[in-house]
């Protein structure tokens, strides 16, 4: 007689897997930082001290020795048993995995740098650094980093978000780097345009500042280098890469830009038409501006180039990114117009806060208003005769619906002072005089939707007499290749219109390419007609190093 056995193990997508994973790595997390504050606390413990270790308290010093000997030989072992399961596929695709490495990954990465070059800004001009807590931390931190990395590029590493490290590492090093440069390079600025007018108010020697935002500035872009070209992550391509490229390299280098070059013509209009306030008070924002503008032209003009060899909808969600924010700032500088003009209409013999005023309208509309003629195009708008991209309907959509939505609240504040004049007894100050800021508000997002309403009527009438589109058959492409993907990304979108997601096949040249694929062109043409006629909601397309094209729909 034979029993048969059964196997109650969890199937591997089932909600008690999904449940039990979450659970192991939330507590994985929780231990390994615990472990890393009581390690961090000891090692500055014995930099501090060269007699007794608990020197300084019992309490801090047990707290440590508690965190290390515990929470760190629990981590150790929850660890191993979790990297024990990760010969399993389901384990390796779950996308707790993933997005526990990235989360260590990058508040690792943060925690280490950051305290690092803390410690070395800490040397320059002081005459007491204090460099132990620092280094203590940044150590235990970048050796978390070190092993989580060494976990991430692990064959065991993660496939859901394997992506995500290097995209925040870059954007990370992107940041720090971009500000610290900013400041840097305005208090330089700075020096030389005001000399030695307001250098008597300082205790420190100028330069101490600058080299020290050098420091934090040389950090960030070795950052930046390390995972932009020493990480690939330049040559990632859709989904989170392709957002991050639009949100940080053009949006907010963009703005940067933007409000350093407004600031700088701010600047140089009080010069000429507003010297009330001492020089030394006027030129002081334009070192700061000058910096930010120049630094953030320069980040701004490389990623829209990146971009070129992305797909069209990643370009032109950089062309419609930088629309906006230039439209915002021009729709800015007409409110504030308005307003200053209206103040001055009813005060003229108290014009100086009203002409400062309008100059800073002015030097908005100005800049906002050129940026945005040359990325947007005007005279090009209504001479659509192709198709309409679906980003642009979207971009008029919401740049139509938020215009409308602050106009309608300008309006409630017009009425209401409008109503609140009339009612109340006691009056203070004229009707216009009440209503110049909300007006002027009201008047800016009025024309800006009413603008951007008529571009999209027009586009609806080319959509309507084109006939309705036809409707995608496919929802999103995989691609699997070794030869370079920009083509190939831009053939599956002209073919299908369907989002690309770009692998890199793990056999290809050292180059970066598979020296056995036909041309770019030819093989793009074969893709879209392999893709011809496939549905799907999920598509997986391999290109093999002999140019061989496998396209496979995915369930789910």
């Amino acid at each position: 007689m034979s029993t048969a056995r059964t196997h109650t193990g969890q199937a591997p997508g089932s909600a008690q897997a999904k449940v039990r994973r979450l659970v192991v790595f939330v507590l994985l997390f929780a231990l390994v930082l615990i472990a890393a504050n009581g390690l961090s606390g000891l090692l500055e413990r014995l930099l501090r001290s060269g007699q007794v270790l608990a020197g300084e308290g019992v309490a801090g010093l047990a707290l440590s020795l508690a965190f290390t000997l515990i929470g760190g030989p629990l981590a150790a072992l929850l660890w191993w048993l979790v990297w024990r399961r990760l010969d399993e596929e389901a384990e390796r695709g779950a996308t707790s995995w993933g997005l526990y490495i990235a989360v260590v990954y990058t508040y690792a990465l943060i925690m280490s740098i950051t305290a690092l070059l803390a410690m070395a800004a800490s040397f320059v001009g002081g005459k007491d650094p204090e460099w132990r807590s620092p280094l203590s931390v940044g150590l235990v931190w970048l050796l978390v980093w070190v092993w989580h990395r060494w976990m991430w590029r692990h064959a065991r590493g993660p496939i859901a978000l394997a992506t995500v490290p290097a995209v925040i590492g870059t954007f990370f090093g992107l940041g720090l780097g971009v500000g610290a440069s900013v400041a840097g390079l305005g208090s330089l600025l700075d020096v030389a345009i005001r000399g030695s007018m307001d250098l008597a108010s300082t205790v420190d020697p100028w330069w101490d500042s600058t080299l020290r935002e050098l420091i934090w500035a040389a950090g960030g872009a070795l950052v930046w280098w390390w995972h932009w070209f020493r990480g690939g992550a330049r040559r990632l391509m859709g989904g989170f890469a392709d957002v991050g490229l639009v949100v940080v390299g053009v949006l907010a280098a963009g703005l940067l830009a933007l409000g350093g070059a407004g600031t700088v013509l701010f600047v140089l209009l009080r010069l000429a038409f507003d010297r009330q306030d001492s020089l030394t008070e006027l030129l002081a924002p334009l070192g700061v501006a000058l910096a930010a503008a120049a630094v953030g032209a320069l980040v701004w003009r490389y990623h829209r180039t990146a971009a070129v060899g992305r797909s069209e909808r990643t370009r032109q969600a950089g062309m419609l990114v930088t629309s906006g924010v230039a439209l915002a700032a021009a729709a800015s500088g007409v409110g504030v117009i308005l307003n200053a003009a209206l103040s001055m209409a009813v005060s003229p013999l108290a014009g100086g806060s009203a002409r400062t005023l309008l100059l800073g309208g002015i030097s908005s509309l100005v800049v906002g208003g050129c940026v945005w003629w040359l990325a947007w195009k005007p005279g090009r708008q209504h001479r659509m005769v192709a198709a309409v991209p679906t980003g642009r309907r979207v971009y008029l959509i919401a740049v139509f619906g938020l215009s409308a939505a602050v106009a309608l609240a300008a309006l409630l504040v017009v009425g209401f002072r409008v109503f609140e004049f009339f009612l109340d007894t006691v009056t203070g100050g004229s009707l216009v005089d009440r209503v110049r800021a909300p007006l002027g508000l009201l008047v800016a997002t009025g024309l800006a939707a009413g603008y951007h309403f008529s571009v999209w009527r027009h586009d609806r009438a080319v959509l309507a007499a084109a006939g309705p589109a036809r409707r995608p058959t496919i929802g999103q492409v995989i691609l699997v290749t070794g030869a370079d993907p920009a083509p190939l990304h831009r053939a599956i979108e002209e073919a299908t219109g369907a989002g690309v997601t770009v692998w890199r096949r793990a056999d290809a040249g050292p180059a970066g390419g598979d020296t056995a694929i036909p041309v770019a062109g030819a093989l793009a043409e074969r893709l879209a007609t392999a893709l011809d006629g496939v549905t799907g909601r999920r598509v997986l397309v391999t290109i093999a190093p002999d140019g061989r094209i496998d396209v496979v729909p995915l369930l789910g």
